[in-house]
């Protein structure tokens, strides 16, 4: 694996039956590794006849990920074994039993529905169910279900095992299928688009005319469109409630301005976090409050799996989100050392950050970067581009603080060290201009900064000697 993630653009990984487990295990593998690391890797698993891998909440925590659409599980009509686990555990010896056994508690998590069924195991991904007739995909977890459920209705004890070892057969016919499907159209033709797509995805599976499954399984198909165009109605409402709130982003796009232009020399970050409460600060900390609610609002819906997979892809939805980190999350570090928060607590960046700006971070680094964003800046950034610079100034002052009264050679060696590596990080984002220019302002906490600490090297040059300090 190490070896094909260096020379490879994209990796397909697949297995049959207790194989295609184990694909999807080092598919969930691969897809968690390049949350830790920037790769425009792309990763696809397709399983031939896998059993379930595991329950609702990892089949949950996949969707929260936006992970569903990097597995595609091809069921056969009738293959028992993607099927088995939603019986419990059992000694059976006759395959006609088995069969039965889990026809029966198929059926009755199938009638449940997603609420009140109690199953230990789970559909994850997408599910490709092929027949000798054509294929169909669905890929709500409940429609899968009552597929399933549906299709081994028509089966029998042998022909559960067969399908199982027919998979061959069915990749090797799936271009002759598509090219099939006109078939449909003799005899009983639909008058709508919808109703004929339903038809063939019917005919595709096998059951068109076996009107005690079709029927049912049409309803199913029905149920999945329906829950399926959900997440994007949903998608449609959060951008009609974003431009309702853009009004209160703009309001502190303002005050941002007033106060890099203000006579006291600060600049936003400093001015909100020494502010005086008047009633502009006010009105500017309630804003603040209204787009975090907006935003913890869009998490919540992505982690319960109400918007499209691809939401977290979309452009319109990244910018937004980024552009709202960059302007927003400066105030919250402002807020948190203002109340004092990082002596109880902790400093922001490892004990008060909110978890929608690690999110919006991933979203931003998983981006398509386009060339023109390579371009080297003519001038400072509207916004400083690492939302957390404030946050890593504030430790860097206690740093210099520390230094002054800390007497443990080793503990001051590794103060030394942090200080230079901050003094680095910082002159690099302003020398390629990725600060906003409130950064550079006369009296902001940065700038005082470099004022303290340009002294004290400067008394580090003419006393080498600090404790534990060895100079060369």
């Amino acid at each position: 694996m190490s070896a094909l993630m260096k020379k490879s653009k994209s990796i397909i990984i697949t297995g049959h039956s207790i194989g295609g487990t184990a694909a999807t295990l080092c598919t969930l593998w691969l897809l968690s590794y390049y949350q830790t690391v920037p790769s425009p890797l792309q990763v696809l698993c397709i399983t031939y006849g896998s059993p379930l891998l595991g329950n609702e909440s990892l089949s949950r925590a996949i969707l929260r990920e936006r992970w569903g659409g990097n597995f595609c599980n091809v069921v056969s009509k009738h293959d028992i074994m993607p099927r088995m686990f939603f019986a419990p555990l059992a000694s059976l010896s006759e395959i006609a039993e088995l069969f039965r056994f889990v026809l029966v508690h198929l059926e009755v998590i199938a009638q449940t529905g997603e609420e009140k069924a109690k199953s230990l195991f789970w559909p994850l991904g997408s599910y490709l169910f092929c027949s000798e007739e054509g294929a169909i995909c669905v890929d709500n977890a409940v429609s899968v279900i009552k597929m399933m459920h549906l299709l081994l209705m028509t089966g029998s004890p042998s022909t559960s095992v067969e399908d199982h070892l027919k998979y061959g057969d069915y990749v090797e016919k799936a271009s002759l299928q598509f090219l099939n499907q006109r078939s449909f159209m003799e005899g009983n033709i639909p008058e709508s688009t919808y109703e004929a797509g339903i038809g063939m995805a019917l005919q595709s599976s096998g059951i068109y005319n076996q009107e005690s499954v079709a029927r049912p399984a049409k309803d199913c198909l029905k149920m999945a469109r329906r829950m399926g165009r959900t997440p994007n109605l949903e998608s449609a409402k959060l951008a009609v409630r974003l431009a309702k709130i853009n009004p209160y982003r703009a309001q502190i796009e303002w005050y941002k301005a007033s106060c890099d232009e203000s006579d006291c020399q600060m600049g936003y970050y400093d001015c909100f976090k020494l502010r005086d409460n008047t009633k502009r600060d006010t009105k500017v900390d309630m804003n603040r409050y209204k787009l975090a609610a907006f935003w913890n609002n869009v998490i919540e819906m992505l982690d319960n799996n109400q918007l499209p997979y691809d939401f977290n892809r979309r452009a319109k939805w990244v910018n937004t989100s980024q552009f709202y980190k960059l302007l927003v999350e400066p105030l919250d570090i402002a807020e948190y050392y203002r109340k004092g928060m990082h002596r109880e607590k902790g400093h922001y960046l490892k004990h008060g950050r909110e978890r929608r700006y690690e999110i919006f971070d991933r979203w931003w680094r998983e981006r398509k970067v386009s060339p023109e964003e390579n371009n080297e800046r003519s001038k400072f950034a509207s916004l400083t581009q690492d939302s957390c610079f404030w946050a890593r100034v504030e430790e860097a002052r206690e740093w210099l603080d520390n230094i002054k009264t800390e007497s443990d050679p080793r503990k001051l060696i590794l103060l030394w060290e942090n200080i230079d590596a901050f003094e680095k990080y910082a002159r690099t984002l302003v020398e390629s201009q990725e600060v906003s220019r409130d950064v550079l302002l006369k009296n902001s906490s940065y700038s005082l900064w470099v004022e303290e600490w340009s002294q004290l090297k400067s008394q580090r040059m003419q006393f080498p000697q600090f404790p534990g300090e060895v100079v060369p």
